[in-house]
């Protein structure tokens, strides 16, 4: 999409679109899929979390409060290894300084949102609300304003509620999951799921490659300093291809 266009529709085009049920359904719908990954991945984090010490209500409270797996597991696993908190702290605003991006790309598609609705949309943004959200209303640039938000609405409470519920069903009857079977597969799964179809330019390709290498180069640094350097300079390279490719469009 040019950076000056502008996605939103004129009134015919808003009456011309479905109606909010039928956004929210396909959203919801949409989603139904990474719940084959989600759930064992929330049960995972309940395991994880009450063999860290915590407690069922707190492990239930971090997932309302933070809603964010990734930084959820490296938080937790990082204060198992009795890490300072100012890298805890760190760690985890590397993890999501992804969604930086996501807010800004976003942007043109719901700059018109209410301080109110920008305020739920930006709590319940997460990988999958924001992979599944983009994607159709690029499919879909007609969509009127309350369409795209019920649409992620109907994401939301596919992926995010499950998130909260079976982390507490983790946390509450972990131990008694077997050891023979393993969960952990649910987190490369559920971010391969996301990422694969979403790299689709070189800048998402550098930035993807880069941040892997680094990670693996720097996989030796104590406290997840590893990660917490590759993150940003994975981002570098993809904000440097990016401009480099504009650079040579417009040449």
């Amino acid at each position: 999409m040019s950076p000056t266009s502008d996605p939103r529709p004129d009134s015919r085009q808003a009456l011309a679109d479905p109606g909010l049920a039928q956004a929210f359904r396909r959203g919801a719908v949409k989603s139904l899929p990474f719940l084959i990954v989600m759930i064992p991945f929330a049960i995972l984090f309940g395991v994880v979390a009450l063999e860290a010490g915590m407690d069922v209500a707190q492990v239930l409270g971090f997932s309302v409060l933070v809603l964010a797996g990734a930084s959820q597991f490296t938080a937790v696993q990082l204060l198992s290894d009795n890490a300072p908190v100012i890298v805890v702290i760190l760690s985890c605003l590397a993890v999501n300084l992804r969604m930086a991006m996501y807010s800004a790309s976003l942007v043109p598609w719901l700059r018109d949102a209410t301080p109110g609705q920008k305020a739920w949309v930006a709590y319940a943004l997460v990988d999958q609300s924001y992979a599944l959200s983009i994607q159709e209303y690029e499919a879909n640039p007609r969509m009127a304003l309350p369409q795209r938000l019920a649409f992620f609405g109907g994401v939301v409470m596919v992926v995010c509620l499950p998130w909260m519920i079976f982390s507490w069903v983790g946390a509450t009857v972990g131990r008694a999951i077997p050891d023979d079977i393993a969960l952990d597969f649910a987190m490369p799964i559920t971010f391969l799921a996301m990422i694969a179809p979403m790299l689709r330019t070189p800048a998402h390709l550098a930035a993807c490659f880069v941040a892997v290498l680094g990670s693996l180069v720097l996989a030796g640094l104590p406290s997840g300093l590893g990660l917490l350097i590759a993150s940003p300079l994975g981002m570098a390279a993809g904000a440097a291809v990016e401009v480099w490719s504009g650079r040579r469009a417009r040449a």
